[in-house]
C-alpha cells in the first residue's frame, strides 16, 4: 500500500532552516509527481510546492514560499524534500508530503495520497 512519511519537523527560530523529507513505499516513486501542502493552526490546506516526476525537472511553489523554499526529490531513495530556509512564524504549520492524482493537470495540486505531518515552529 502506498506510504507517504514525513521527517525532519522540529521547533526553529525566525530566519533558521529546516529540511523535511518524505520517505516514499508502495508506488512507483518516480513516475509521479509529488507536492507538500501544510496546515497552519485553525486554518485549511494550502499547497505550497509541486516537483514533476521522473527527474523533478520541473517545479513550482505558491507565492507565500516562493524564494524561500527549495522542493526536490532522490528516486534511488524514494525520497522527497523540502528545504526551507528563512523562515518565518507564519510558515508554523503541520507540513505533509503528497502524491499528485495520477492524470491530474499540473496546476489542480490534486492529491491521492497524503502522509501524516510533520510539525514544524517557528518562534522565537
Amino acid at each position: 500500500q502506498v506510504q507517504l512519511v514525513e521527517s525532519g519537523g522540529g521547533l526553529v527560530q525566525p530566519g533558521g532552516s529546516l529540511r523535511l523529507s518524505c520517505a516514499a513505499s508502495g508506488f512507483t516513486f518516480s513516475g509521479y509527481s509529488m507536492y507538500w501542502v501544510r496546515q497552519a493552526p485553525g486554518k485549511g490546506f494550502e499547497w505550497i510546492s509541486g516537483i514533476s516526476g521522473g527527474g523533478g525537472a520541473t517545479t513550482d511553489y505558491a507565492d507565500s514560499v516562493k524564494g524561500r523554499f527549495t522542493t526536490s526529490r532522490d528516486n534511488a531513495k524514494n525520497t522527497l524534500y523540502l528545504q526551507m530556509n528563512s523562515l518565518k512564524p507564519e510558515d508554523t504549520a503541520l507540513y505533509y508530503c503528497t502524491r499528485a492524482r495520477a492524470g491530474s493537470l499540473w496546476r489542480s495540486h490534486e492529491y491521492d495520497y497524503r502522509g501524516q505531518g510533520t510539525q514544524v515552529t517557528v518562534s522565537s
